[in-house]
């Protein structure tokens, strides 16, 4: 894979590096995204009426169990070349920010160090009543009993019951991390944007708000997106193809 050289000379020359990651990274360890079709037991459902508080207070068994099906899955897949690369990468510049819209851990299981997430981590639930963190119990395969429900543990503080530690839809993104993720984009002179949409927001707002700073802005996805008009570099391709490529480059 060719690229640019005057994009390899702005990287090798970059002070502080932003690395933006949406779902498309993580599909390609095997993890679907919200817009792929509920396979096998979930088939009748749609992701989008799941994840809302309004479902949790309606079901919270079924909603708990989808979570916990979704996180055992998770479990069972690997980080791949692009959560790989972009861990290598942080030693090949003074600095760079990790932040990801995915709520999964492969960044991490990667080498990943600070991971902002913006949209929580199935990893990191707390209680629905009184916020307290829970702590899960050694990692296990997950099967819901029944195949969908399963009952979620409670508080041991309050007693209430614990929710998954993610954004649902119609809530706020948790306003330290959006905070880290708005003070890293103004210290950034290079936003790489990697398999995301970009049209969830407010988050999708990042790499126009780095490229209207004057950073240069590299968008890595198969697919055409409205970054497209905006990014200085568009590299079109899978992203594990394409930021193994890139690191074996600037490495």
């Amino acid at each position: 894979m060719n690229f640019d050289q005057k994009m390899i000379d702005h990287f090798k020359l970059a002070r502080h590096v932003v690395v933006f990651t949406g779902a498309g990274v993580s599909q390609e360890s095997g993890i679907p995204t919200f817009r792929d079709a509920m396979t096998g037991l979930w088939e009748k459902y749609d992701a989008r009426n799941l994840a809302t508080q309004d479902a949790f207070c309606r079901d919270r068994d079924l909603v708990w169990g989808w979570y916990e099906w979704r996180r055992s899955m998770e479990l069972r897949c690997e980080p791949n070349p692009a959560h790989l690369a972009i861990a290598a990468m942080a030693a090949c510049i003074p600095k760079l920010t990790l932040i990801t819209q995915n709520v999964d851990n492969l960044h991490e299981r990667a080498g990943s160090k600070d991971v902002i997430h913006l949209h929580g981590s199935l990893h990191h639930p707390r209680c629905y009543t009184c916020g307290r963190s829970y702590i899960f119990p050694a990692e296990i395969s997950i099967e819901p009993p029944g195949g969908r429900r399963l009952s979620p543990p409670q508080c041991q503080s309050c007693g209430g019951w614990v929710r998954p530690g993610v954004v649902w839809f119609e809530e706020e993104l948790p306003m330290d991390l959006w905070m880290q993720a708005k003070m890293a984009v103004k210290s950034c002179d290079m936003f790489f944007s990697i398999g995301t949409s970009s049209l969830v927001y407010p988050a999708a707002e990042l790499p126009f708000e780095a490229a209207e700073l004057g950073a240069c802005v590299i968008q890595v996805n198969p697919i055409p997106t409205k970054l497209d008009l905006v990014a200085n570099y568009n590299l079109k391709g899978k992203a594990g193809e394409v930021m193994d490529a890139l690191y074996e480059v600037i490495k």
